[in-house]
């Protein structure tokens, strides 16, 4: 079991805090991803001397501010944020507050609301500036011990299986290592998907960064899937990390130019089944691609 920080209330910082004098603008602060412990001293810094605090949940961000022997004004800001909200708070930096924008858990704008607030902030011309942080991609990233030269970040997994087998075949060559967020109850299904389109690579599930409870698993997509057949999904929050594609040298045009070939002898199955085998391509996504393939000739 990992040694946790004691998460316990830290009302003794606020004294060192509170002096700070804040120039207006939009402050983006990182909030921690579990462990109360991880915020940093200007994180901690600029909520004390914030006039605002933009929230997803106000009572999730009350815990955090109350952890820490903050008080101050919450507005809530989240998806279903509008236009004139955003203006609004234009207009409040432009009269020279400080307005501070702090998501759920982690960095401001990774899967969470923010940008449009930027883009307004950017077109008003009032600053902008970022509080690096937690943020549990880039954890993930690096508990899983796979490359970190190349990494996309995909977000939230669709819910229903067609729809996230279509978006794992827009990634499928991205010469890189995948990250995505997924549920504990939909994983199953999601890891098949993966071995589906994907094929045979490793997957890392990751799950409560930075928490009492972290664990990573690290395996084949296949010995993933038995190992949650056998013993059930895990429970918390979940991050997974997809190694890159075996085969980088074989893009699409090239598995479309070999499909081209094969299907001049053989049936749409087998041509499929046989490019697969040589590129190292997914079966499913070269069988979606010859489908396209015997259609255009």
């Amino acid at each position: 079991m990992m040694d946790h920080t004691n998460e316990k209330k830290r009302a003794w910082l606020l004294p060192a805090l509170t002096k700070t004098k804040l120039s207006p603008g939009l402050y983006l602060v990182a909030t921690p991803i579990g462990n109360l412990g991880d915020i940093t001293v200007r994180a901690l810094d600029t909520l004390a001397a914030a006039d605002v605090v933009l929230c997803e949940d106000t009572r999730v961000s009350g815990k955090l501010m109350s952890a820490y022997g903050l008080s101050k004004k919450l507005m809530t800001y989240n998806d279903h944020a509008t236009q004139d909200l955003r203006d609004k708070v234009v207009r409040m930096i432009g009269e020279g507050q400080v307005i501070a924008l702090i998501s759920d858990a982690g960095t401001p704008l990774i899967s969470d609301p923010g940008y449009k607030l930027v883009q307004a902030c950017q077109a008003g011309n009032v600053p902008v500036t970022t509080l690096p942080g937690a943020n549990a991609p880039l954890s993930a990233l690096q508990l899983s011990g796979m490359p970190s030269d190349a990494f996309c970040f995909i977000g939230f997994l669709p819910a229903k299986s067609m729809a996230r087998q279509a978006m794992l075949r827009q990634w499928a060559h991205i010469d890189g290592t995948l990250i995505a967020f997924e549920s504990a109850q939909r994983l199953q299904k999601t890891l098949t998907d993966i071995k589906d389109v994907l094929g045979a690579r490793k997957v890392a599930v990751i799950r409560e960064i930075t928490k009492l409870y972290e664990q990573y698993r690290i395996d084949d997509v296949s010995a993933l899937i038995d190992h949650y057949a056998q013993n059930g999904a895990p429970k918390g929050e979940i991050v997974l990390v997809i190694e890159p594609p075996h085969n980088e040298a074989v893009d699409e045009d090239g598995v479309r130019a070999a499909l081209a070939k094969a299907l001049l002898t053989m049936s749409t199955k087998e041509a499929a089944n046989f490019v697969a085998e040589q590129t190292g391509w997914a079966k499913k996504a070269v069988y979606a691609l010859a489908l396209e393939v015997k259609n255009d000739q």
